[in-house]
């Protein structure tokens, strides 16, 4: 089975995220952050095999998520997709220059968001 983070402050926004990866061909267990400070906490206590996150969120933001995951020895090869409502070319290329693999903006379709996280599991291996 594999473990994805998922971190979003919306709650809806979570419910949409969590819906769309239940439909993946793979099992998965799904654990939900509202905050970057959360998910911090979260990811000291469990292994996950992807995380998903938002970058405007309180506290500690998407982009600042990014950067302490690909930054930290033990959490470097998590794989990151970002979920997000800022559209810009500079935007996306700062997500991705940090580390995160994928980079969706918001109305995002279900199938993209399954289909780019297929992908990355199929490239990592299940410990």
């Amino acid at each position: 089975m594999r473990r994805i983070l998922i971190v979003e402050d919306s709650p809806t926004m979570r419910a949409l995220v969590t819906v769309a990866l239940e439909g993946l061909s793979t099992a998965v267990k799904i654990t939900e952050a509202v905050s970057g400070f959360e998910a911090l906490r979260v990811l000291h206590g469990e292994r996950f095999d992807l995380i998903v996150t938002d970058i405007n969120m309180p506290d500690i933001n998407g982009l600042e998520l990014v950067s302490f995951v690909k930054n930290s020895e033990p959490y470097r090869s998590i794989p990151l997709v970002i979920i997000s409502t800022e559209s810009s070319q500079r935007d996306r290329a700062k997500g991705l220059g940090l580390g995160a693999e994928a980079y969706l903006v918001k109305p995002f379709e279900p199938e993209a968001l399954r289909q780019i996280v297929e992908d990355l599991l199929a490239d990592s291996p299940e410990e």
